[in-house]
């Protein structure tokens, strides 16, 4: 009840008793009921009081039309375009970047121009669209590319929505001073890019994909950080023509049970650090999950990691690769690889096995010392491989006869065979810096397989022009 209502009330009861003393006394009953009825308190509406109440006007002023110094209109919902060209270069900081993704329609594109300088700004995206760069992007012209897209200061360049699809064409990422975030994240999302260049320098990887789709094609990635360039935690990864450099490691790789990852043709150039310095440097690790997955790798280029290829717990397959400049081609914690017909130029072993299945067919190993190594736990398959080493192809040097020896290679079971050839020259002289043969020369050995003369026990050659052939261990030629 409101003060006019009361005031109602109690001048009816003040009425109501003045007369009472002229009626009878049935009337005063009747009147006293109806007089207690009006005044008793109603508590049903003070507890549940009415959900709609009057309108009541403001009091000072209409908000909706008086302007005074404090008033600011709110802002309109953005209208969404099909195709939207933003000019955000040489401004950092306006936000015109983050207003232009909202402008784009589901499954539109937006066109980025930086003439006067990169743009600044993060991009999170949460629905299907297509960015490109109005510049466009030339792989062969890196050095001169200018950043079209740059991060803040500890911020990411692009981040993508669960669920979502985003497509990349001719565009440069650059976060400068990325510290603990990543340049491009996804979860459970579709990023696919295409002739893209990415220079991040931070403590994380320069893309990580968690669940999803990750597809590069054409995509430069200039990382330097003590992470992985490239983290794909369960997801479906296609790498093409992709090349990676300055990163302590390549690729990290926990492939899920979906569709096989596959890398071809990939670059991957580590920054040659030694083994004691840092984080393990490996150019493709392959890490285990409950989900036993597949990747296959082909035409790859993998150079001055520690450890060129890292298999810790899936079916990993290595063809028609080249790895160089490190201790370890490939290593083999556990799971399956198939390494076939690859050219591993390292310093130490080139397929080592700790535990699972190893297949190693028709490859080539330059330099090492040991070609191929397996613990008791690894089951290895070897056979076809070829070697060429000055310390693992010394030759044995049996007695034939009296004091002349003979150079021997038989025996080896190790499923590969030295070779006395110099290394081919057009394998690495354009990959690796100069030429330099890791063979085995041994002293005289042409003509000692022409049939003339033989060696002593130390391995020194004796030449003999009187005796060829057989006939050299059976008559007394000269010593």
């Amino acid at each position: 009840m409101n003060i006019r209502s009361l005031a109602k009330v109690s001048l009816l009861a003040a009425f109501a008793l003045s007369t009472l003393a002229a009626l009878p006394d049935p009337v005063q009953a009747q009147v006293a009921a109806k007089v207690e009825a009006q005044t008793r308190p109603n508590f049903g509406v003070l507890l549940d009081p009415p959900t709609r109440s009057r309108p009541r006007a403001h009091r000072r002023y209409d908000y909706g039309r008086y302007r005074g110094p404090d008033w600011r209109p709110l802002p309109l919902p953005p209208h969404q375009e099909e195709v939207v060209l933003v000019d955000c270069g040489g401004n950092p900081g306006s936000g015109a970047i983050e207003s232009a993704v909202q402008r784009v329609r589901p499954g539109g594109t937006l066109i980025i121009r930086a003439r006067a300088g990169a743009c600044v700004g993060w991009l999170n995206i949460d629905k299907p669209m297509t960015l490109i760069g109005d510049s466009g992007f030339d792989p062969r012209r890196w050095d001169a590319a200018t950043p079209t897209l740059q991060a803040p200061d500890g911020l990411p360049c692009l981040t993508v929505a669960p669920g979502v699809r985003v497509e990349v064409r001719d565009l440069v990422f650059a976060s400068p001073r990325a510290g603990d975030a990543a340049c491009v994240v996804g979860y459970n999302a579709e990023i696919v890019m295409s002739r893209v260049g990415f220079r991040h320098v931070g403590d994380e990887a320069a893309i990580y994909a968690d669940g999803g789709l990750l597809d590069l094609r054409d995509v430069l990635i200039d990382a330097r950080t003590v992470s992985a360039a490239i983290v794909a935690d369960g997801a479906a990864v296609t790498l093409y023509e992709t090349a990676v450099a300055g990163a302590q490691s390549g690729v990290d790789l926990t492939p899920g049970s979906g569709a096989p990852s596959t890398l071809t043709s990939v670059t991957l150039i580590g920054s040659e650090q030694p083994n004691n310095f840092g984080p393990r440097a490996i150019g493709l690790i392959v890490r285990a999950a409950r989900d036993y997955g597949q990747v296959a790798v082909s035409n790859a280029k993998i150079c001055g990691y520690v450890e060129g290829v890292a298999v810790e717990g899936a079916s990993v397959s290595v063809s028609n690769s080249r790895i160089c400049k490190g201790d370890k081609g490939a290593v083999l914690y556990n799971g399956e690889l198939l390494f076939d017909q690859n050219r591993v130029r390292v310093n130490q072993v080139g397929v080592a096995a700790a535990s699972g299945r190893a297949v190693i067919t028709g490859n080539s190993f330059a330099g090492v010392r040991d070609a191929i190594y397996a613990e008791d736990r690894a089951t290895i398959q070897a056979r076809g491989n070829s070697v060429w080493s000055r310390d693992l192809c010394r030759p044995r040097f049996e007695n034939r006869y009296r004091d002349r020896y003979a150079p021997s290679w038989n025996g080896n079971d190790g499923g590969y065979d030295c070779q006395q050839t110099p290394y081919p020259r057009d394998w690495w002289e354009a990959e690796d810096g100069p030429y330099f043969d890791q063979a085995y020369a041994l002293d005289g050995y042409d003509r000692y397989q022409q049939g003339y003369g033989w060696y002593d026990r130390d391995g020194r050659y004796i030449p003999d022009d009187r005796y060829r052939g057989d006939d050299r261990w059976r008559r007394s030629g000269w010593f």
